[in-house]
């Protein structure tokens, strides 16, 4: 029989056990053993039962242990411990507080996600776990952060599988009240309620939650509040669910609303209000123009409310593909955001602007949230290396006539964090184990792999249907003893779940091989509206399922952050192998690698960045290894060639060095793979520290917040209106700007030798103060292109002018300090000291075709 109602009724704890409240809603336990073990110790089954959140454990404790343990003196003195341990992380100076410099007062950062914990479901994947990471790490280095999400009452989907291995979604209801979550209320009692106008009369209205993640605050926002109409009470429903209009009320919500209520949790709490605003991923873009609306509340006009709000705001962008940016209607996102919507006031055009891809190719009836999120900060990154040249290519049409490498978006690699990834087993290591001892390690934690594979595997047959009596077999499943390879993600078609089965009679003998066996472990969840992933999923079961490797390779369901923990720690070895250069990041590897698990991976995102022969193995592309070229998959021939050659590689790979190096038990007597142990030591003791969150949120800190907040200082209203003013004139004059003539004297093009550079520019109406005129030089290819990385930028100066045509004398020497084919142009930019980057106006002048090509491009050989 169904209720027709839900409520929790909260447990109440004996006076000398109130700590474990607090412990319990402070999500540090989530990363911090001791809190764990004193939970485990209340109630060891119950624990179990309620999965580790002790959130569910106390609620379901029986009233007479909840005595028992408020007698026992030495429970209390445990309690007494860990509580006021977290009253010191909570208020004791952390790295934050004692760096130098003017730091920022405090950070928002928003995001669709955040993957804090099992017990908080409110991820699907990546972006959801980075964030997470990202706030856990802020609270360890006593990083100011507010973090602002949305609170989805079903959260992502849980998967199960149909007994022909069709993935089956299911959506849990979740009660926030029954989740380490409390309410955002007003000084009298009453609720926190952020409001959004929406076209026709309606509103939506949404409740805070916050979730305290160590020192961090998480604000999610709820739309299941009563007043709310059905269809305004859903927004929250699901995350990534629903139609378009469904997505861009949730962002709107997210982005509008967060901002209200990031200004009402600071007015409530006395919290510093935020001077930089992190945007994670396109999905929050939406709050940059409520904090433009908030200054045009108070008169300021448009445009110097853009540069105010710029100042302060940074953009990361996660998706090196056009096709994984969110982009809605002009016309839906022009009805909720004009007078009848969200901004009255604001000028829609204007807005609409922002979102235009105006670049070749573009769509110019979309609006594109990635594309508002460049032009709404100032600083914009990608989340590793390779992503970053990735996104400078994929973005350059917003700066047409400048160089990608020139292209104002710059990289910092994402960190995974270290007390929630990494088994306690690892942790308790002493400094310079022996190889018995890190044998040992990797063989008990590959132990406790194979018994949750089981137990897993157990229950997923279950639910598909079958019997007690038919499932003698898992006892059998995986050996402790074999290689072990854990593959594990979201299920897109670029991520190639089923490449290492592209041969299955080689793959088959890859697993039952006589001496040297492998077994692969496989987990991961497609997009409930993506048959084609369903599709590999069902096509990975069906192998695993045959009799005959089904002790060698399982398919867990239902992928998540309690199974991954397993996963990382138990894995010999991390394989993926995207389509490079498609993986942002891809962070799973790292924390595979913080507990000694060597990676196996296409050299993409962060291993492309990281890798060594001493961390594990690079997988051969099949592209010439550059950005932008090579087969990427789009045609269908190109896509079969490349996945036959790169899952050859694998299996070679697999066959020729992985496993014989694992099953080498050594020349010297020992009996241990010495090689292999070798690769775990400087895989925990060099690549761990690179990888580590920690280091991430110190970049973001050092390279993008502290700039911002100091951009954001410097930009109050009257200095963002005269710079909004110089932007406007600029733009007005540039059609105006024109290189005249160039010419160079040289008396010898021989290595030590330079160059005295001569140029004429008509500035129109601008002043010489308005630009930087320079000379940009550097080796040249075949067809007189200056090769970006390699270019050096030299600033002439004003030395005449203007003459009788308006135009002014540029000079300089340009240095002749490199052999071979040699080149220089020149070229105009805009130039002003509050610019944070020479391209931000997405301005340049060059020098006119019929200038004359050798005297244009100056090249000169030698």
């Amino acid at each position: 029989m169904k209720a027709i109602r839900r409520f929790s009724v909260r447990p109440v704890l004996p006076e000398p056990l109130r700590p474990l409240g607090d412990l319990a809603h402070n999500l540090r336990w989530s990363w911090h053993t001791e809190t764990r073990e004193l939970f485990r110790s209340v109630d060891p089954d119950g624990w179990r039962a309620a999965a580790g959140d002790p959130v569910r454990l106390l609620g379901a404790v029986p009233a007479g242990r909840l005595r028992e343990l408020a007698q026992d003196r030495g429970f209390l003195r445990r309690l007494a411990v860990v509580a006021g341990d977290l009253q010191d992380y909570l208020t004791e100076p952390r790295w934050y507080q004692r760096a130098e410099g003017e730091l920022p007062a405090a950070i928002a950062y928003f995001s669709p996600e955040f993957g804090i914990t099992a017990a908080l479901p409110q991820y699907s994947g990546g972006l959801g776990i980075l964030a997470g990471d990202h706030l856990k790490a802020a609270s360890d280095l006593g990083v100011p952060l507010i973090g602002v999400g949305l609170l989805y009452r079903h959260g992502y989907f849980r998967q199960s599988l149909s007994r022909d291995g069709w993935q089956q979604e299911h959506y849990p209801v979740l009660d926030p009240n029954e989740m380490p979550l409390e309410l955002l209320r007003e000084p009298g009692g009453a609720p926190t309620r952020v409001e959004l106008r929406l076209p026709g009369g309606r509103t939506l209205r949404a409740h805070v939650w916050r979730a305290r993640v160590g020192r961090v605050p998480l604000l999610l926002l709820d739309s299941d509040v009563e007043e709310n109409a059905p269809r305004e009470r859903d927004v929250t429903d699901r995350l990534y669910g629903g139609g378009s209009e469904h997505r861009l009320l949730q962002e709107m919500l997210l982005g509008i609303g967060g901002v209200r209520a990031v200004r009402a949790y600071c007015r409530v709490t006395g919290h510093p209000d935020p001077e930089v605003f992190h945007t994670n991923e396109g999905h929050a873009g939406f709050l940059g123009l409520e904090r433009i609306r908030e200054l045009s509340e108070r008169g300021v006009p448009f445009d110097t409310a853009l540069e105010a709000v710029r100042a302060g705001t940074v953009f990361t962008t996660h998706t090196p593909v056009p096709a994984g940016i969110d982009r809605f209607d002009r016309d839906l996102v022009a009805r909720h955001l004009g007078d009848d919507g969200e901004l009255p006031g604001v000028d829609v055009e204007r807005v609409l602007r922002l979102g235009t891809e105006t670049y070749p190719g573009g769509a110019p009836d979309l609006f594109n949230m990635a594309v508002m999120g460049l032009r709404l900060a100032q600083r914009a990154n990608g989340v590793s290396t390779l992503h970053g040249a990735v996104s400078r290519e994929m973005f350059s049409g917003l700066w047409p006539g400048f160089d990608t490498t020139e292209v104002p978006i710059a990289s910092v690699t994402n960190g995974v964090h270290a007390p929630t990834w990494t088994a306690d087993e690892v942790r308790a290591l002493r400094d310079d184990p022996g190889d018995a001892e890190l044998w040992e390690l990797r063989r008990t934690l590959r132990e406790h792999l194979v018994h949750e594979v089981r137990r897993r595997l157990y229950a997923s047959w279950r639910q598909r249907g079958a019997s007690h009596a038919e499932l003698g077999w898992i006892d059998g499943v995986l050996d402790p003893e074999v290689l072990t390879v854990g593959f594990a993600r979201r299920v897109p078609s670029y991520k190639r779940l089923t490449l290492m089965l592209r041969d299955r009679e080689r793959f088959t003998d890859l697993l039952l091989h006589p001496s040297r066996p492998v077994q692969f472990v496989v987990a991961g969840k497609a997009h409930p509206a993506d048959d084609g992933g369903k599709r590999l999923i069902q096509e990975l079961v069906r192998f695993a399922d045959d009799p005959r490797v089904r002790h060698r390779i399982v398919f867990l369901p239902d992928y998540g952050m309690g199974m991954a923990q397993r996963l990382y720690t138990g894995c010999d070895v991390w394989l993926n192998n995207p389509l490079r250069p498609l993986e942002a990041c891809g962070t799973s590897g790292m924390k595979a690698a913080l507990n000694g698990c060597l990676n196996l991976s296409v050299l993409d995102g962060w291993w492309d960045e990281w890798y060594e022969p001493d961390f594990g193995w690079a997988i051969p592309t099949a592209d010439d290894g550059t950005v932008g070229d090579g087969p990427l998959g789009d045609d269908p021939e190109n896509r079969e060639r490349r996945d036959a050659i790169e899952a050859a590689a694998l299996y070679e790979l697999l066959e020729e060095h992985v496993a014989p190096c694992f099953y080498d038990r050594g020349v010297t007597g020992s009996g241990l793979p010495e090689r292999w142990i070798e690769m775990v030591r400087q895989t925990l003791g060099r690549l761990g520290p690179k990888v580590l969150a920690d280091r991430m949120v110190r970049e973001y800190v050092e390279r993008l917040y502290t700039p911002a907040a100091r951009a954001h200082r410097t930009l109050d209203v009257p200095t963002a209106g005269r710079l909004a003013e110089w932007k406007a004139r600029v733009r007005a004059g540039w059609p105006h700007v024109a290189i005249d003539h160039v010419e160079s004297v040289c008396e010898s093009v021989e290595l030590g030798g330079s160059l005295a550079l001569r140029v004429r520019v008509a500035l129109g109406g601008l002043e010489p103060g308005d630009v930087e005129v320079q000379a940009v030089a550097g080796r040249v290819d075949e067809s007189d292109s200056i090769a970006g990385a390699d270019a050096v930028r030299v600033p002439l100066k004003v030395s005449d002018g203007p003459d009788e045509n308006g135009s002014w004398l540029y000079e300089g020497p340009l240095a002749l300090d490199r052999t071979g084919s040699f080149g220089y142009t020149v070229r105009v930019l805009p130039a002003h000291p509050l610019l944070a980057s020479p391209a931000e106006l997405g301005l340049v002048a060059l020098p006119p075709d019929d200038l004359g090509a050798r005297e244009a491009a100056g090249v000169l050989m030698r």
